[in-house]
């Protein structure tokens, strides 16, 4: 089965363009099931059939996974064997009838707007450090990029004159315009601080760690997970929490939707719909704290 997921992934990355941390926890999940395999004897993946699927999904309840987590890996196995099912690997597609247990969507968290202020004025603008860090918070917040897109920016990607960034989302692009404060803190950054990291190396990097190497996704939570609680924010914050501010606020002060879809990279405007609902219910709890005969 290994050579079987192998060429799985390589399919993935040559023929889907997938992303790497994509790749990445498509091998995670199939390695789990693989093992999963081996402990009930079964080596010849053409053996499995549409009650061992579903028994896995048992086991991995029984071991207390996250629905969310479950549904991740049941939809790693379906790819995984409707690829072999197309490519003639194997005569039936057991996973066919298989399906996730439900999970049931949470609303993301979102800042207020005087908590965005708090968090971006933590970091020492007198320090590389402090100064790194201020230009990857407000660059977060002024576009709503993903950190994964965040981490990966090249310094030709930023056009500080005119005040936009190219972001790369898999095989597309999008242009996200940032405002002065944005500009403020990435032209500090570029002019005073990111040569303390890279020293006279040519990287293409915008961001690195303090090592002067690529800046990881695991690098800046734990940035700014130390920049919310010196803010004394108690929002349970994530890598996404200012993506989810970006478009919450721009909404609440008036933004057509359309435009915060583009900005956000969403290919279904129903995913951008979703901060619209979080207003709506906003407004109901300022109603119903607020109005005499609620």
């Amino acid at each position: 089965m290994k050579i079987a997921i192998q060429k799985f992934v390589y399919y993935l990355h040559n023929e889907k363009k997938t992303s790497h941390n994509t790749e990445i926890s498509y091998q995670r999940d199939l390695k789990k099931f693989e093992d999963y395999l081996t402990e009930q004897g079964v080596g010849d993946i053409s053996n499995v059939n549409s009650p061992l699927l579903n028994s896995y999904v048992l086991y991995l309840e029984r071991e207390k996974f996250a629905a969310s987590s479950i549904s991740r890996n049941v939809a790693s196995v379906r790819a995984f064997f409707q690829y072999l099912f197309k490519n003639h690997e194997i005569q039936n597609d057991p996973s066919e009838g298989l399906k996730p247990p439900k999970v049931e969507k949470k609303p993301p968290e979102i800042l207020t707007e005087t908590e965005v202020t708090l968090l971006l004025e933590q970091p020492d603008n007198d320090t590389p450090k402090g100064m790194r860090d201020r230009a990857m918070l407000e660059l977060l917040y002024a576009t709503g990029m993903r950190v994964s897109e965040l981490i990966h920016l090249k310094v030709t990607d930023v056009n500080l004159q005119l005040g936009y960034v190219t972001c790369h989302d898999s095989n597309k692009e999008r242009i996200i315009p940032f405002g002065t404060p944005c500009k403020k803190a990435l032209t500090s950054y570029l002019s005073k601080a990111r040569g303390s990291f890279v020293g006279d190396r040519e990287m293409e990097e915008l961001f690195t760690n303090c090592s002067g190497k690529s800046m990881s996704r695991q690098g800046f939570w734990k940035v700014l997970k130390g920049y919310a609680q010196s803010a004394g924010i108690t929002t349970d914050i994530t890598p996404h929490t200012l993506r989810h501010s970006f478009a919450a606020h721009l909404l609440s002060n008036g933004a057509d939707i359309k435009s915060v879809q583009e900005m956000m990279g969403h290919s279904d405007i129903s995913s951008t719909q979703m901060y619209l609902n979080l207003n709506v219910n906003k407004m109901r709890d300022v109603y119903m704290n607020a109005h005499p005969r609620h």
